[in-house]
This record gives C-alpha cells, structure tokens and sequence, in this order.
C-alpha cells in the first residue's frame, strides 16, 4: 500500500520531467543555409547576447511555450545567433563571418531581435524586442500570409 501511495504522489512530478522534452532544434548559421538549399523553407534568426535581459526571458517564456516550439520547428529552420560571438568561422556566399560579423551585416542593432530570411536566405524583414508567445505567434502569422501566400 505505502509503495503504491508513494507512486501516485511521483507520478504527476515524473510526468511533468517528461512533458518538457519539446524543444526548439536550434541550428547554427550555416547549418541553415545548407539545408536550405536541399530542402527550401524560411528562415528564423533569433539574435542574442549573453548580457541582454529580454532576450533571456524570451528564451524562458516564448521559446519554451509549446505552440511556439511546434510553429517555429514546422515551418523554419531556426537559428540562434550570439551577435558578439567571434570565435567560429563560417563561408556564406563566398564570404567568411562569426556571428557577430553576420549579425552586423544584417544591421542588428537591438537585442532580441528576430530576423527572418526567406528560403533564398534573402532577408525579409526584422523584429526587434521581446515577445510573448501569444504575440509571437501572432507576428508570425501575419507575416507568414504576406510573404507565403
């Protein structure tokens, strides 16, 4: 009896480890470009730093909602961009950047900051600021029915 009160009572916290493994599959870059070309979808470019406020409670509230999670990972290739990150190098259009590089030849001026990309990796638009889920969705919508009819 006392084994069967003591799996009821973990049941719900154990439950609760497993609902959590829906996750937004974060790519780098050039990760997103190359597949891209292989299979064309829009691009989403969440750009950071690691000092910025809103962008780390855009990470804990708007990217660990699950109807944003289940939006961004259906319909883009997502993208997570530390704008002062330096350290690795990639090739992009016969060029070499970081992620500080790119984010500044995008002209991102302002954390977050989403930029979105169609499937030609051409720049559409940017959304700068912090986001709830439910205005992030939202905006992406909108945007969606603008720029893929």
């Amino acid at each position: 009896m006392k084994k069967l009160i003591l799996l009821a009572l973990l049941f719900p916290f154990g439950f609760g480890l497993f609902a959590q493994d829906k996750e937004i599959k974060w790519l780098s870059f050039d990760e997103a470009s190359e597949l891209a070309v292989k299979e064309p979808k829009m691009i989403l470019v969440s750009v950071y730093t690691d000092w910025c406020g809103w962008c780390k409670k855009m990470d804990r509230e708007t990217f660990t909602d699950n109807e944003v999670i289940d939006y961004i990972n259906e319909r883009f290739y997502p993208v997570k961009m530390n704008a002062e990150e330096n350290k690795r190098k990639y090739k992009f259009r016969g060029r070499e950047f970081t992620d500080a590089t790119m984010a500044r030849t995008m002209r991102v001026t302002s954390y977050p900051n989403l930029v979105i990309m169609d499937a030609a990796m051409e720049n559409i638009t940017q959304l700068p600021g912090y986001r709830e889920p439910e205005g992030f969705l939202t905006s992406m919508n909108t945007l969606l029915e603008k720029f893929n009819p």
